[in-house]
């Protein structure tokens, strides 16, 4: 049967002559016993040039980027002014009467005091911080790495590029006193209902959100109130938590009152 000391050394492993593996192994705050525990140190895994690349695509490597874009994004607007971050289409095409109301809601904004965050791409969002830099505002992009997107719209003045969708869905908010919503598609779908959860659930407070454009989002707001309520998932009271107008000056002031400004 041999050694019962040799069985307890790790294949392959380098050890000092007469040592034996331990039946308790501590690597930081992870505890590994008897089977589990590995071979060498931490550090000595560090140092070591010899091995492939895989570790780069592992669940712990993986925590690391993430961690690392909180900290840009946190580190990149952390002195931001009061802001409003502004959704809609990528598609929406310039010069158009949704493009126009984009760059007029940008530019109010700016004018009662507030930086504009968007999502930095084209369409709605390219109106909105074309808006806040004409009136000489802090003009916000928060771009997210997809295979079919361009890139940042040349109208930011400040921005960040993600990788993780929740990552950069925590800026929105988090540096955000409130949503303006132009009309979108499914990722303004997201972004808007995850802030009407967030405020439904006390998670945020004080946080106006409002929807421009009576006509596109009308249908969503029947549903809402004849589907959804009417069969009790959600409450009356839900319904208060955004605002539909069809008017810039309108949709600045429902923001500014909420916020205290």
């Amino acid at each position: 049967m041999g050694n019962p000391e040799d069985a307890r050394i790790p294949e392959g492993a380098q050890v000092p002559e007469g040592a034996v593996k331990p039946e308790e192994q501590r690597m930081g705050p992870v505890l590994r016993r008897r089977e589990q525990v590995q071979p060498g140190t931490t550090d000595q895994r560090l140092l070591d040039s010899e091995g492939d690349s895989e570790w780069v695509h592992t669940d712990p490597w993986r925590v690391m980027r993430i961690q690392s874009e909180f900290v840009e994004g946190f580190g990149a607007l952390a002195e931001l002014p009061s802001a409003i971050s502004v959704f809609g289409s990528a598609r929406t095409p310039a010069g158009g009467p949704e493009y126009e109301a984009g760059v007029q809601i940008g530019r109010a904004l700016v004018e009662a005091g507030f930086a504009v965050i968007t999502g930095g791409g084209p369409g709605a969002m390219e109106a909105a911080n074309k808006g806040a830099r004409e009136a000489k505002g802090v003009s916000v992009g928060l771009g997210i790495e997809l295979p079919f997107e361009s890139g940042l719209n040349p109208h930011v003045d400040i921005g960040v590029n993600f990788r993780y969708f929740f990552v950069r869905k925590t800026m929105f908010v988090k540096y955000a006193q409130g949503f303006v919503v132009l009309p979108g598609g499914l990722g303004t779908l997201d972004e808007l209902f995850e802030a009407l959860t967030l405020v439904q659930t006390g998670k945020v407070t004080r946080f106006p959100i409002v929807l421009f454009g009576t006509a596109y989002w009308g249908g969503l707001v029947d549903w809402l109130r004849d589907t959804v309520v009417a069969q009790g998932k959600a409450s009356e009271h839900d319904l208060m938590l955004f605002h539909v107008t069809d008017d810039v000056d309108e949709a600045v002031r429902l923001v500014t009152k909420e916020v205290g400004r």
